[in-house]
């Protein structure tokens, strides 16, 4: 059964950006290098999967790493011909666990370089009928849920035992069918102290404590669903529990409004069942939770993996508020707004000084830009040095009011950007058919590693976002472009690809990227991982949402721009939860707060790392970079201040090498302005190096955004 919760019947923002086509341009493949390992999707056979989804490993590679559901973690338990890990018993059921911070593991190092959650075989459901036969398979692959089978032979009446997967699930179910009922726990973490059976109403619970292995078979031929919990809470959760036995969550849909700067997001569950739902929510949800709700939080709590201590709450639906929304933020710098005044900045007059030292900095920048070439490589730094194109042409007509230069750079924008609508760069987009979603072709030769892992579905909200934002700054300039030739359309459908905003599209998933649940996006696509998901780049994933605002503005979909600032306010949360490691942060492990940064924030483990260094600036610089206005409402003072004052403070700044250092002096300008419009106005003791500057990033930018936040505080 199913209620949709909405606030007040306002219009869901969730609304389609354009009808399902592919573009004529664009070479549609049926093929792609990572198959589908036991997908069923007869009943619906053009439904997208989720290819950066919290239950990916479940389809990829092996099928035996885990999913993340916070704050339980589910693996098959099948060892695919290798050794059974020290302390794990061998089996081909699915392995449940829960690790409590306490028994977190930690890298070397104060701070520590990482933390990590072990997996612990609390408990594995299995059947006595299992046996190296045994397949897993999954089906109903939507945004939030999936079901993920384990069964015994192919014939009707097969074993088989299907686990209904939701995110927050406060019970894993397990669903038989003519199988007998094998629960283990040993492992590491079993239990020795069973207690007897307890009838509640056609059901029969029992206590397990302890630790030592034990496992209990029940009848053959059974149908019906088994139910685990952990209770750390004594009799008060088992109450709470057992007014929840019996129900569980099939689907989670989601519905959201805006209205100015407030927007409301529900998760809508449909269960099956009669009793109330009890949901685990994150420490961001609770922050952000409708007061109409709050009498269903609970004392239940249990630690996940990486985003602190969840918390239980008794609710059927998951409202959250955001009333913060950045709807004045454009391509201009900008500063949040006191809260004492309107949401709306007036805009930043630039005194004549300024605007004299800036016009030879934007000119030789245009310069370059005009005479540059566009990578061919890759579609992430070509769209990286769009980007910075576009901003500079903005400079230069907003900021100079120099419309005839303006103009000039405008058509050679145009003209580079048409390469890629027109899909003649050196690697075209496919649009892949089996999987459902706008790729590189690189990969198809290059393997998983070209372009970043783009033709893997990796880091396509970092792609995309760039050319997204470009076309923003095009169809500001030239309103007329958009919707000329395939302009609106090529660009509509990369927003698609990791921003689809329909739930039940044909052509691609709902939000790739964007884990509306997590308040943040998964960057690693088709790729099976110990870790499961993961993302290094905060500012890019807030960038490719700034992109989705300002396009939407730009195109006029309405509908489009609220659903952009409604993910950067959440991003702003979910960020400041989990990511940006201030002194006060009370979500991240106490030995590892004072890295400052998550690094890369796995499902399950933060590593104080990147994929492609270690030097602080490398690790804290990819949080930074692209600077943009959106900075401003995603990274909060206070912390950024800490963070400078422990890496790059005392002049360390300048040991720094290359374009991170314009990265480090672009972020600085967040509490310190002044000291970053002197440097690049005027350089190190009058010495400017172009080499400082990152390839998405401009000088004249860096002038701008630096007077800009000076002057609007």
């Amino acid at each position: 059964m199913i209620k949709m919760y909405r606030k007040r019947g306002d219009e869901n923002i969730f609304s389609s950006i354009q009808p399902n086509s592919v573009l004529a341009q664009i070479p549609i493949t049926t093929t792609h290098p990572v198959p589908q390992a036991g997908i069923e999707n007869a009943n619906n056979p053009d439904r997208p999967i989720h290819t950066n989804s919290f239950y990916a490993n479940a389809f990829l590679g092996q099928q035996n790493r885990p999913v993340w559901t916070h704050p339980y973690v589910l693996w098959w338990g099948d060892r695919k011909g290798g050794m059974v890990e020290e302390g794990f018993i061998d089996s081909m059921g699915m392995c449940v666990g829960h690790t409590e911070l306490a028994e977190f593991g930690y890298g070397k190092g104060t701070p520590a370089k990482f933390f990590v959650a072990p997996k612990k075989q609390s408990f594995i459901l299995g059947a006595r009928e299992f046996d190296r036969e045994t397949v897993l398979t999954t089906d109903n692959h939507l945004p939030f849920s999936v079901n993920i089978n384990l069964k015994r032979g192919t014939a009707p009446d097969s074993p088989k035992i299907t686990f209904p997967v939701v995110q927050g699930m406060s019970f894993v179910t397990a669903a038989y069918e003519n199988a007998t009922p094998m629960i283990q726990t040993g492992g590491k973490d079993g239990f020795e102290e069973v207690g007897p059976p307890i009838f509640i109403g056609k059901s029969v619970k029992y206590h397990l404590t302890k630790a030592d292995p034990n496992t209990f078979t029940l009848p053959g031929g059974f149908k019906g669903t088994i139910q685990i919990a952990k209770n750390p809470l004594g009799g008060e959760g088992e109450t709470l529990y057992d007014q929840s036995y019996g129900t569980f969550v099939t689907e989670a849909t989601l519905f959201a409004t805006v209205n100015d700067t407030k927007g409301i997001y529900t998760f809508n569950y449909t269960k099956f069942g009669d009793s109330p739902l009890l949901m685990f929510a994150l420490p961001h949800h609770i922050q952000s939770l409708d007061p109409e709700l709050a009498p269903g939080i609970t004392k239940l709590q249990l630690q996940t993996t990486t985003k602190g201590v969840a918390t239980a709450v008794k609710s059927d639906h998951l409202t959250l508020i955001e009333t913060n929304l950045p709807i004045s933020l454009s391509f201009a710098p900008w500063a949040p707004p006191p809260a004492t005044t309107l949401p709306v900045r007036p805009q930043t007059k630039y005194p004549p000084d300024v605007i004299t030292a800036l016009a030879p900095i934007a000119d030789a920048d245009m310069h370059r830009a005009m005479t540059e070439e566009i990578p061919k490589e890759s579609m992430y730094y070509a769209g990286k040095a769009l980007a910075k194109f576009a901003t500079i042409l903005w400079i230069i007509k907003d900021i100079l009011s120099n419309v005839e230069l303006s103009n000039t750079g405008l058509d050679k924008l145009k003209l580079e950007f048409a390469r890629y609508v027109q899909n003649q760069q050196k690697y075209p987009l496919h649009y892949d058919d089996h999987w459902k979603g706008l790729i590189s072709n690189a990969g198809f030769a290059g393997g998983p590693g070209a372009d970043f892992g783009n033709t893997w579905y990796n880091d396509h909200h970092f792609h995309y976002g760039y050319f997204v934002y470009t076309a923003a700054v095009i169809g500001y300039l030239d309103p007329e472009w958009v919707n000329q030739g395939d302009n609106r359309s090529w660009t509509n459908t990369l927003v698609k690809d990791f921003a689809g905003s329909e739930y039940a599209a044909r052509d691609f998933p709902f939000s790739r990227c964007f884990d509306w649940w997590h308040g943040h996006s998964w960057a690693k696509g088709l790729i099976e991982s110990d870790d499961g998901k993961d993302q290094e780049s905060t500012a890019e994933d807030g960038f490719s949402a700034f992109a989705i605002k300002m396009w939407g503005k730009i195109s006029g979909d309405a509908n489009m721009e609220k659903r952009g600032n409604l993910i950067l306010a959440i991003q702003a949360r979910s960020f400041g939860n989990y990511f940006y490691l201030s002194s006060t942060n009370t979500n991240q492990p106490l030995p590892y707060i004072d890295n400052r940064i998550a690094g890369i924030l796995f499902e399950g483990k933060v590593d104080h790392a990147t994929y492609f260094g270690a030097t602080p600036a490398l690790i804290h610089g990819i949080h930074m970079l692209p600077i943009s206005p959106a900075s401003s409402f995603l990274r909060p003072r206070a912390w950024v201040r800490e963070e400078w004052d422990k890496y790059f403070s005392e002049d360390r700044w300048k040991q720094v090498e290359g374009g991170w250092r314009g990265v480090l002096m672009m972020n600085l300008a967040l509490v310190d302005p002044k000291a970053s419009l002197a440097f690049f106005k005027d350089g190190v003791e009058g010495v400017w190096d172009e080499a400082w500057l990152d390839g998405g990033a401009s000088r004249c930018w860096g002038v701008v955004w630096g007077m800009g936040l000076g002057m609007i505080g």
